[in-house]
This record gives structure tokens, C-alpha cells and sequence, in this order.
């Protein structure tokens, strides 16, 4: 055998290997590069985010902490927290929801929470929370004591507010590639017992109410097929106890319809 003949073959078999494991660590380099995002979709897909959107006063906390199965401290109940709270929500089948919690007051605080969930880390879904004019009374900027306002002013509130949020997901839901999903969530349904289903018609779009015609409003201007609405009364009731048997249905109604919009059904 030709030893040159030898040698250039030697030397072909390892530049032939060279070559291919140079090929395998640019392989690996490149699945390691893409793990973090392949990583962030499936946990968006498994634990979306949802911002917990309303006025003060409306038991926004209250539901978040009810849905993550978390008590809610006896304090936070008569004074709204003026930072964004977080909390998340855990099934055994390893899906659940990651809440932003956004505060009500109108400061700044409240300002740079909305455009966290709407612009700088946007959500996959919103749950806007109103009353029906039975949110709680505070005094002006969430300070503790009692204060006094009529169902009429409460309900023109919740109006002032939407304006403010509905504003924000209009203009994330047009910058995204994917559907984004807003639940009206009546509250406090155990206050009005007898008037749940027309509460429930004044916040739906196309009900020629107040705030039915501001819903149409953010239809048109997010695009109808970017946009499901739904609307669903709850009773979360006052302190971290049990909640009674129509509380659980309608919080298990709840939770069953996000299941379905995020997809885990």
C-alpha cells in the first residue's frame, strides 16, 4: 500500500470527522439557544398569564386569591393594594394560571401596572372585574375608613374605569398573532341575588346598555375575530371561609370556561 495514499486517506477520514462533530456542537448550540423560548411556550401554554383588571373595590384580590385556593388577608379587604399582586394557580394535571393582579386606584402605580400586563409582558387573557354598582366605598386613594357612594355613582365609576383598561387591550390584542380572551366578571353576585341575569345583560355587548355599547366599542376596535367576550357572575363572598353551595357553582363555572379559552380542556 502507498504510505502517501495511506496518510491522505487518514487525513480525509479526520478532517471528515472534524467536520462532523464541529456540525453536531453548532446542532447543540443551536437546540440550547432555542430552549429558553421553546421552554417560555410551553409554560405559557400550561400557566397563561391573566390580568386581574377593575376599580377598587370590586374584590379583585379577593377573586384572584379564590381562584389560586390562597386566603386573603382580613386587611386586604377593606384597603386596596397599591402595587400589582401576583398569584398562581396549580392543578394536579400540571396546568394552571399566573394572575396580575392590577391595582384600582388611579395613580401611578396602577398606570405602570397596565402597561406591564398590556404592553411590556402582555397576557393571554383578562379578567375585568365590576359590581353592578356594589363595589366597596373608599375614601381617595385607598386609605382606610368609610365612605359613601350611591349605585349610580359606582356604576358611572366602573364605566370611567373600563375606559382606561378597555383602551389598553384594544391596543395589544391588534399586535398579536393569537386570539386574546376578556371575561367580565360580575362579583359580589350574592348582593343581588334576584337581579344576577339582568346584571349579567348590562355587561354584555349588544345589550344597548352603558356599558354593553363601550364593549362593542372595544369589538370594533380590536377586531371581532382577535377578541372573545364572555360574561360570568361569581360570589366570592367576604373573608377566606367556605364559600356556600351557589358560590363554588359559579366559581367552578368560571374556572371551567378559562380552562376551555386557555386551551387545558
Amino acid at each position: 500500500m502507498n504510505p502517501s495514499a495511506g496518510k491522505l486517506g487518514r487525513a480525509a477520514l479526520g478532517g471528515h470527522n472534524r467536520a462532523a462533530v464541529s456540525t453536531t456542537i453548532a446542532g447543540a448550540v443551536t437546540a440550547l439557544s432555542a430552549a429558553p423560548a421553546q421552554i417560555g411556550h410551553v409554560l405559557r401554554r400550561r400557566f397563561p398569564t391573566v390580568a386581574v383588571t377593575g376599580m377598587t373595590g370590586v374584590g379583585k384580590t379577593q377573586l384572584a386569591d379564590r381562584l389560586a385556593r390562597r386566603a386573603t388577608p382580613e386587611g386586604s379587604l377593606d384597603v386596596g393594594s397599591a402595587v400589582m399582586e401576583r398569584r398562581t394557580r396549580r392543578s394536579s394535571k400540571l396546568h394552571g394560571f399566573r394572575f396580575r393582579v392590577v391595582p384600582g386606584d388611579n395613580a401611578a402605580t396602577r398606570l405602570g401596572a397596565l402597561d406591564e400586563v398590556f404592553h411590556d409582558e402582555p397576557v393571554d387573557g383578562v379578567l375585568h372585574v365590576v359590581a353592578y354598582g356594589h363595589a366597596t366605598a373608599r375614601r381617595t386613594g385607598g386609605t382606610s375608613g368609610t365612605a359613601e357612594a350611591t349605585r349610580e355613582e359606582q356604576l358611572a365609576a366602573e364605566l370611567e374605569d373600563w375606559a382606561i383598561t378597555s383602551h389598553r387591550i384594544a391596543s395589544m390584542a391588534v399586535r398579536r398573532d393569537r386570539p386574546l380572551w376578556l371575561v367580565i366578571v360580575v362579583t359580589k353576585a350574592d348582593l343581588f341575588a334576584g337581579d344576577v341575569e339582568e346584571a349579567v345583560r348590562y355587561y354584555s355587548p349588544g345589550s344597548g346598555t352603558p356599558f354593553g355599547d363601550k364593549l362593542d366599542e372595544l369589538r370594533a376596535l380590536a377586531g371581532g375575530a382577535r377578541l372573545s367576550i364572555d360574561v360570568l357572575p361569581v360570589s366570592t363572598q367576604r373573608g377566606d371561609g367556605p364559600l356556600d353551595k351557589r358560590g363554588e357553582e359559579l366559581l367552578g363555572a368560571l374556572e371551567t370556561r378559562m380552562a376551555q379559552l386557555s386551551g387545558h380542556v
